[in-house]
């Protein structure tokens, strides 16, 4: 016998009341040919929130647990999984946080605008040999209360500053905020995985990769934004899924049952019920306004995540039965969508600026009482909200007009396969200098490159996600190119501006969950033979494997610890990664 889809049981409800089968539309034949099956459980409510499988206890009773506690341990693994996954990520970027002991890359700028921050409630100015003075023996902070012009929002470096004022000015207090936050990233992709996938243990293997991805590695131990905006991105998307799962729940649950206790959908339900109070899509709008809050291009995810999220709704709505999905929607979800998530971003991000507002040596602070500021047609609206204004319109115009030639700069077609890395630091000791034991003298670089076999592998990933997500319809798929597409693909309208590979940390978790799910249809679905699963297992087994192998092999380069120059070179697959 054949496998019954809805399809065939709806043709067979047909033939048994003497009616014509009902042929499926045109274009669902169409796409049968690339794998699509038309899909629909018999009870609408798994199909609005799939449950959670239940949890094995195989592998614990393997493992000489008795029954009672292999239960616990089973009911358990959804945390204790994810908490020992960003265990070991946290040993790794935390382990000698403070080495290299300098000043490396960008954290000519944010830390010491974070300490600044601190001290005036906004960006100071410092000297021109601060750097030096900061590492130096005693430390010297040369700063003064002079405002100095920034492009960027002040919430990442009010974090890094959090860690500037636990530890003080140096390498490990700059660079400990960061690091907190590439660590809890990887726990709430553990965590996002199990929700998205229904996996605890793919979840786990989405947070292991981010573990062991070298950008999110070095950009975890160095004080730039980027991660940080990373973070609020990726808690947003949490967020989101929480939101989606607990609305589809109430519509679940509004739905009539029938006598065998089935729920069937009902068109009041989808287009009437009022879905409430939703506190978690609340909570994504602050977490989208804060990765704005810390750059701009957080807003392309403010975006791209508020529409997504009104998608889900429809879907929803249309499953529940709702004969007019679109017309409810909009009646019904778009507007408190908007206020939820856009509104609420906005007044987050005002609220970053409140120490540049709270003061008045900040630059272009008192700009709309000056004599530019007292002419046009704006002069009803509240001065400090116009200087606010001015400053966004003049860093925009640095933005889009910053094309100044940098050594690292590159193309956003050649990130994904890593074509040009960041070199953040680099040093060539001799013999017996900075522990340097070869004759041939060392060298010593943090280079923000991601782990090549991860990211190569994901190619193929992101190529399988587009498959699901446009033949099977897999809305989990979906939602992984939308993180994916809304962190890499505006890049793209900036092609005459100075860029560099390293602002792709923002959707590398997005690759992960991308690289997990091909890693599941690797091992097989359940109910695929023992034989297929474990052939599977081996397979997806030796790629996670490689990976690992793969990020332990370029740890120095990583880290900045110092190795034979031969072993520098070996490690320069490309001539463009000098």
């Amino acid at each position: 016998m054949g496998r019954v889809t809805s399809d065939t049981a709806a043709d067979a409800d047909a033939h048994r009341a003497g009616e014509p089968a009902k042929q499926p539309p045109g274009w669902q034949r169409r796409l049968r040919r690339f794998g699509y099956v038309r899909r629909g459980p018999a009870d609408v409510r798994e199909r609005l929130v799939p449950p959670f499988p239940t949890p094995g206890k195989r592998v614990w009773a393997v493992l000489g647990a008795g029954p009672a506690a292999a239960d616990r341990l089973a009911r358990w693994s959804g945390w204790t999984g994810p908490l020992l996954v960003a265990l070991f990520a946290g040993i790794l970027r935390f382990w000698d946080l403070g080495s290299p002991r300098k000043v490396i890359f960008d954290e000519t700028y944010y830390p010491k605008d974070a300490w600044s921050l601190l001290q005036y409630g906004y960006e100071g100015t410092w000297a021109k040999n601060a750097n030096d003075a900061l590492i130096g023996h005693p430390a010297k902070i040369l700063l003064t209360p002079e405002h100095s012009y920034v492009v960027h929002p002040p919430m990442g470096k009010w974090l890094i500053a959090a860690g500037e004022w636990a530890f003080g000015m140096n390498p490990f207090g700059w660079r400990f905020s960061v690091a907190l936050l590439g660590t809890l990233s990887v726990l709430l992709i553990c965590r996002i995985g199990r929700r998205l996938l229904r996996s605890t243990a793919l979840g786990c293997l989405a947070g292991t990769l981010l573990a062991v991805d070298g950008l999110h590695f070095v950009m975890s131990r160095t004080a730039l934004l980027d991660l940080i905006v990373m973070f609020w991105v990726v808690a947003a998307f949490g967020c989101l899924l929480v939101d989606r799962d607990r609305t589809r729940a109430r519509l679940a649950a509004a739905l009539p049952v029938d006598g065998g206790g089935v729920a069937r959908p009902d068109a009041d339900v989808g287009d009437r019920l009022r879905l409430g109070w939703r506190p978690w899509r609340i909570a994504a709008g602050v977490c989208l306004g804060l990765s704005a809050a810390t750059k701009w291009n957080g807003l392309y995810y403010l975006a791209a995540f508020a529409l997504m999220a009104v998608l889900w709704d429809l879907a929803a709505r249309r499953t529940a039965g709702a004969r007019h999905p679109f017309r409810a929607v909009l009646r019904r979800d778009v507007l408190p969508a908007f206020g939820s998530t856009v509104v609420v971003a906005l007044a987050t991000y005002l609220a970053s600026w409140s120490g540049w507002l709270a003061t008045k040596g900040g630059y272009y602070r008192d700009w709309a009482t000056s004599p530019d500021g007292r002419t046009g047609s704006w002069t009803w609206l509240p001065d400090w909200l116009r200087s606010l204004w001015h400053y966004q319109t003049e860093v925009y115009s640095f933005h889009t007009g910053l094309t100044t030639p940098h050594t690292y700069q590159s193309n956003p077609w050649s990130w994904l396969v890593l074509g040009r890395p960041v070199s953040y630091f680099y040093e060539d000791p001799k013999a017996g200098q900075d522990g340097c034991t070869a004759a041939e003298g060392c060298a010593r670089e943090v280079l923000a490159l991601g782990t090549p076999l991860l990211w190569w592998a994901a190619c193929f990933a992101l190529l399988y996600v587009l498959y699901r997500w446009l033949f099977l319809r897999d809305w989990r798929a979906g939602a992984i190119a939308c993180g994916i597409a809304a962190g890499y693909l505006p890049w793209f309208l900036y092609q005459e501006r100075t860029i560099f590979l390293f602002y792709a940390v923002v959707f590398v978790p997005f690759l992960c969950l991308a690289l997990a799910m091909m890693t599941g249809a690797i091992i097989g679905p359940p109910g695929s033979s023992e034989r297929r699963r474990t052939i599977g297992a081996v397979g997806a087994g030796v790629l996670v494997l490689l990976i690992i192998w793969n990020f332990i092999y370029f740890w120095p380069l990583y880290t900045g610890e110092p190795i034979p120059k031969s072993a520098w070179h070996n490690r320069m697959w490309f001539d463009t990664w000098v």
